[in-house]
């Protein structure tokens, strides 16, 4: 990375002091996880995984809430790992350098719950990703970092290796964001993009507002989004089986999209004047 006017120099950035705490555990664990697989302990690898990846089903419906944190240490396959350590040692060493070890894991963790409520959100409104369907790794947090490093390095020109060329920060993170949101849109696979978009989003208002208005405005309103789609899921699987129920028994009933009772037409007996109003939320 350098300044806009400044001379190119190659160099590395260092390793400070939260980011040499991340690189260890992360690499600790997917190392750890491993050798469990080389060892054969694989159904010890198994029972670490159900318990610490993002279920969003489990999150919601057990209360396993340890996993908005603990599924971003781990990682599948070297390349994936390899990748956000990569991310975050390049771009992480710049913002805690600049901000100081609190500040930099404050926005860390934040990209990292924050793609997390938004992967569990989207996934129980059916709108990208299912609720029975894990994710792992640290990308939330290395998108917030990378979100941040735009913002705050906006100027500064970093080389996009192994490509003999120079860029912007701002352009380099504008171009990634529109990548990162393509691909969400057309599915991307088994990569979580819907994730990556978390990060970005809770880094971008971290950057711009400070943790207490993150916490305040974008947690607690996805918190409370998820919950109201969550009961409304429920109430539309409990709907479809009453009607399944009743048809066993020779009865017809009805309900809408949302899980609401739709009267008969032509009943009048219920002594509400032929109202065809049904259960509300």
């Amino acid at each position: 990375m350098r300044r806009t006017g400044e001379p190119m120099t190659l160099s590395l950035p260092p390793f400070t002091k939260a980011v040499t705490w991340l690189l260890g555990i992360n690499t600790g664990i997917f190392l750890l996880m491993e050798l469990f697989g080389l060892a054969g302990f694989s159904g010890l690898a198994r029972f670490v995984l159900y318990n610490a990846w993002l279920m969003p089903e489990d999150v919601v419906r057990h209360g396993e809430l340890w996993q908005i944190i603990t599924y971003s240490f781990l990682h599948q396959g070297f390349w994936h790992w390899f990748g956000n350590m990569i991310g975050l040692w390049m771009f992480g060493s710049a913002i805690e350098s600049a901000w100081g070890t609190r500040r930099f894991l404050e926005l860390y963790f934040i990209g990292v719950v924050g793609a997390a409520v938004t992967t569990i959100a989207l996934s129980y409104a059916r709108i990208l990703g299912r609720p029975d369907v894990p994710t792992i790794g640290a990308s939330g947090g290395v998108f917030a970092i990378l979100i941040a490093f735009g913002i705050l390095f906006a100027e500064s020109e970093i080389m996009m290796i192994p490509f003999p060329f120079l860029i912007k920060a701002k352009y380099f993170v504008g171009i990634l964001i529109v990548i990162t949101l393509a691909l969400a849109m057309t599915g991307g696979g088994n990569v979580a993009y819907v994730a990556h978009l978390g990060g970005l989003l809770f880094g971008y208002l971290y950057v711009r507002r400070g943790i207490k208005p993150v916490m305040k405005l974008g947690v607690a309103e996805q918190f409370y989004s998820l919950k109201n789609s969550y009961y409304r899921w429920k109430r539309r699987r409990a709907a479809r089986k009453f009607e399944v129920y009743m048809r066993q028994h020779d009865r017809q009933v009805n309900f809408d999209e949302h899980g609401n009772y739709i009267p008969p037409e032509d009943d009048t007996r219920k002594g509400n004047g032929g109202s065809k109003s049904g259960w509300v939320n």
